[in-house]
């Protein structure tokens, strides 16, 4: 099917203001362009699920820092919009940084505090603060009944999911499984960026994990050993920097620093070769 551009938030709104209207539910999938099978995954999820499905294919300045990749982050429109229509996409929403900032910084903001500075929040000041402002305008704009969201990004989607809660919003945000290459490497637009060198070694990131969930499936409940179990296998890689590993909540992500309780998650932020990546399991799975 043909997939329409817009690139109006006006334009939009009524489109789905139209659609609502008829009776028809709105599914939107929110993405950064570059789109690989993970977005697919939900667009294609999106499909099954609402009558109309809409894509934003927007880079979010406000979720990048000062010195992070905002200028660099891969982009390619027309294969992003390929992608979409192979999945059955309605609409291709690309909306300038104007069109979703108009007053620059001297913006509203939305903010979800204690979640938003713990993990990669910690170390990306802001960033969350970005992400849930963009998304709250998108979901607004596309009026959408349902949002899907990757569960490779594990922290948004847990603060996505209380920001709609505590702001009373009329959307579920729907979590689709982490898709992971043959080999193990969780898909991400940044992986592009990887030296054949640096994609190698970040597969110490999955033998890291799966060898904290063996540990959690023979009986260990000590936070500190599954932690140690991931990041001797990781650290073992000269390109690896690991920025945090640690086990938490998969409902509150609460962080555990001594026993943990038998539904557990591991969540992981590694440079390799420079390029961030994240990636997370759940251990009693």
């Amino acid at each position: 099917m043909k997939t329409n551009i817009i690139r109006d938030a006006q334009e939009l709104s009524n489109y789905v203001r139209t659609a609502k209207q008829s009776g028809k539910t709105i599914g939107l999938v929110p993405t950064m362009g570059y789109l690989h099978e993970g977005h697919a995954s939900l667009i294609r999820a999106a499909r099954k699920q609402c009558d109309v499905v809409v894509v934003s294919d927007f880079v979010n300045p406000t979720q990048f820092g000062p010195k992070e990749d905002y200028a660099t982050y891969p982009r390619d429109e027309q294969a992003d919009l390929r992608l979409v229509e192979s999945c059955g996409a309605d609409v291709l929403f690309v909306p300038t940084v104007e069109t979703l900032y108009p007053n620059g910084q001297d913006s509203t903001w939305v903010e979800v505090s204690k979640l938003g500075t713990i993990l990669c929040g910690a170390s990306r000041p802001g960033h969350f603060r970005g992400v849930t402002t963009v998304v709250t305008k998108l979901l607004w704009i596309s009026q959408a009944d349902y949002a899907f969201f990757g569960e490779k990004d594990y922290q948004q989607l847990t603060i996505l999911r209380r920001m709609v809660r505590d702001l009373g919003c009329p959307c579920q945000i729907v979590g689709m499984p982490l898709v992971r290459e043959d080999d193990g490497l969780a898909l991400s637009s940044r992986n592009i960026h990887l030296t054949a060198e640096a994609r190698n070694q970040a597969l110490s990131l999955h033998r890291g994990l799966e060898c904290a969930r063996r540990a959690f499936q023979e009986g260990c409940r000590d936070a500190q050993t599954l932690i140690a179990r991931a990041r001797d296998e990781i650290s073992s890689q000269p390109l690896a920097e690991i920025q945090y590993i640690e086990v938490a909540d998969p409902e509150t992500l609460e962080i555990f620093d001594a026993e943990v309780p038998a539904r557990v998650i591991m969540l992981l932020a590694v440079r390799v070769g420079g390029v961030r990546l994240i990636d997370n399991m759940r251990l009693d799975g």
